[in-house]
């Protein structure tokens, strides 16, 4: 992504946040400053700006350290809030989730991200308690003052909160991981949507699925998982859910905090990656979904582009795009929609019921007839092919999902 690109889509989240844009400043350095990240001409360039537009905050596109946070505010006067891109998104995080475990997932990145940055609320009260003692009073023994010990306790509050908060997700996780169990026992294929920030994955979800989801044309507009059934044209049902929208630069902190979330993807029998066919960085968002999906180790499962917005700007090259981004992921199809219009939809729907058939395992198997329930998995989850009724019971020869597979390995025969 070029400097130009990324600065715009940091408006657009600065905008996502609520603020207001009234400038930007940039620099070409061949070293980041280890005090103030940007050169001190380039500082005094931004004050003289902050001055000018009677502005109160300062965003970087970059992660500042704790170190360049503190040394910058002191440059440009106490009353200016500077943020890098990371605290913006975790504030955009912030605002916008919506269950308790979307908040839970970013209260702890937030408390992760601000905790190596406490000392900056309190530098001044420890820079008052060091120079108190000198010769005198306490003989330059260095007691500690009364700011270092506010930031200890600050520290201690902040540690057991993350502690309780990590527990906390991890129930979430276990009720995850039971609801899934569940799914698995049902046999029902799950097809995860995935995409870069704002590509259109929530109008995706509700035009297939007539789901009554949240969608607003901003960044991050939602958090939550939201899972709905859905049926095939060859009368298969599946799960389609769909998951948070990821963007370049995405604060490791959150990555972690919504790995309990993001596990849903690695339990998916395919993954629909959704790409905003108007964005000139199409491609570059399909690496960007790449090399998150690959951070949290997703494993090799079946992927398929889906090119939205078509309705819009329908200029894909299909020879041209598929597998050309250059990325590890192998892509096995993809499809052009718009959510809006509903126009391919039909054929998005078609291209899933196919590709899953695709990674289902023939077998021939003998169900006894007292395992009803075997059956009636096979005849909701499965491909039946052909039914015959023998003296052991049932021979059934069927495709069969890899999720189920397992559950009929005793029931197989040559």
């Amino acid at each position: 992504m070029s400097l130009t690109d990324s600065l715009r889509e940091l408006e657009l989240l600065a905008d996502t946040a609520g603020m207001s844009v009234v400038g930007q400043v940039t620099q070409n350095v061949s070293r980041i400053d280890p005090a103030t990240f940007v050169g001190s001409g380039k500082v005094e360039e931004i004050k003289d700006l902050l001055l000018a537009t009677d502005t109160k905050a300062v965003v970087f596109d970059d992660e500042l350290s704790p170190r360049h946070q503190r040394e910058l505010e002191e440059r440009f006067g106490i009353d200016t809030k500077v943020l890098d891109r990371s605290a913006l998104i975790l504030d955009i995080f912030a605002q916008h989730a919506r269950t308790r475990e979307g908040a839970l997932q970013v209260e702890l990145a937030q408390y992760e991200y601000r905790l190596p940055r406490l000392t900056r609320a309190w530098t001044h009260l420890s820079r008052q308690a060091g120079g108190s003692g000198g010769r005198g009073g306490n003989g330059g023994v260095g007691l500690r003052g009364p700011g270092e010990t506010q930031l200890e306790v600050d520290q201690r509050d902040i540690n057991r909160r993350i502690s309780k908060l990590k527990k906390e997700l991890l129930q979430v996780r276990e009720h995850r991981k039971r609801h899934r169990q569940q799914r698995e026992r049902s046999g029902i294929p799950l097809v995860a949507l995935v995409g870069y920030t704002n590509a259109g994955k929530s109008s995706l979800l509700k035009a297939i699925s007539g789901a009554d989801v949240y969608i607003a044309d901003q960044l991050f507009a939602t958090l939550d998982p939201t899972t709905r059934r859905v049926d095939l044209p060859g009368g298969r049902q599946i799960l389609l859910t769909d998951t948070v929208g990821f963007i370049q630069k995405l604060p490791t902190t959150l990555v972690a905090a919504f790995r309990a979330t993001l596990e849903e993807i690695a339990e998916a029998d395919l993954i629909l990656t959704v790409v905003d066919s108007t964005d000139i960085n199409a491609i570059r968002h399909i690496e960007t979904v790449d090399d998150t999906l690959a951070a949290i180790e997703i494993p090799p499962i079946p992927r398929m582009i889906v090119w939205n917005k078509i309705d819009a700007h329908d200029t894909i090259d299909d020879d041209a795009t598929l597998n050309s981004h250059g990325g590890d992921a192998e892509y096995v199809s993809q499809v052009r929609v718009s959510a809006h219009s509903g126009e391919g939809i039909a054929q998005l729907l078609e291209t899933i019921d196919r590709l899953l058939s695709e990674t289902q395992r023939s077998l021939s198997l003998i169900i006894p007839y007292d395992r009803g329930d075997l059956v009636a998995l096979l005849h909701q989850s499965a491909t039946v092919i052909k039914v015959d009724n023998v003296e052991e019971g049932m021979r059934i020869t069927a495709r069969i999902p890899q999720a189920i597979a397992a559950k009929f390995t005793p029931y197989r025969v040559e």
